[in-house]
């Protein structure tokens, strides 16, 4: 007979990966331990082992959990039928949105993926390149012919922005929804008038 799964199975996984994704930001994945983690959710050893195999296996689906998600917020917004200047602010806002009260996944995704497997680090990298695709769409329209088929260029003015949303959100942990909308703003002027155009 088949094993069933208890009601509460979804909140104990996110209670997991939630913890998980804290104690590897702040000691270090190399410094967590499966004893550790157990101790930090407040379960036996036995139960996380019920949940997943390995402390890779916890990484890997905090991670995937947290991109997919990101991913698929983002990538389902509808701004085809947007201007150009409107769709490229509703994207950069969005994004900064998503990212609120995710710092320490966040933290984890650029400091951990070379411990996951090969696969597993092409199947997080789909998701990325899902999201640049994207907003590089949304930044082509808005150029109007500039770049020409230049896709270099384009890519590389692609990850400046994600770039400059990094960083912001890296040091403005305390930025209020109103602060996270102001710099959207600046971001989408400065890309589109330049700095002298401010």
């Amino acid at each position: 007979m088949a094993r069933t799964i208890a009601k509460d199975h979804d909140q104990k996984r996110s209670h997991i990966l939630d913890t998980a994704a804290k104690k590897f930001a702040t000691e270090g994945y190399d410094r967590v331990s499966m004893t550790k983690l157990a101790a930090a959710c407040g379960v036996s050893k036995a139960t996380i082992y019920h949940y997943y195999t390995s402390k890779e296996a916890i990484l890997f689906d905090a991670l995937d959990t947290y991109l997919h998600d990101l991913r698929d917020r983002v990538c389902a917004l509808d701004v085809e039928s947007e201007a150009p200047e409107e769709a490229l602010y509703h994207v950069v806002r969005e994004i900064l949105m998503a990212y609120e009260g995710s710092d320490e996944i966040h933290r984890v995704q650029t400091t951990n993926l070379s411990n996951l497997s090969g696969d597993q680090q092409a199947i997080l990298r789909v998701y990325q390149r899902d999201l640049v695709e994207f907003l590089s769409k949304v930044v082509e329209r808005n150029a109007q012919g500039v770049f020409a088929g230049d896709k270099e260029k384009l890519r590389g003015i692609t990850m400046s922005i994600f770039g400059m949303l990094n960083t912001y959100y890296m040091w403005e942990h305390a930025a209020t929804r109103t602060d996270r909308e102001t710099y959207a703003l600046l971001v989408t002027d400065i890309l589109l008038r330049g700095v002298r155009g401010l």
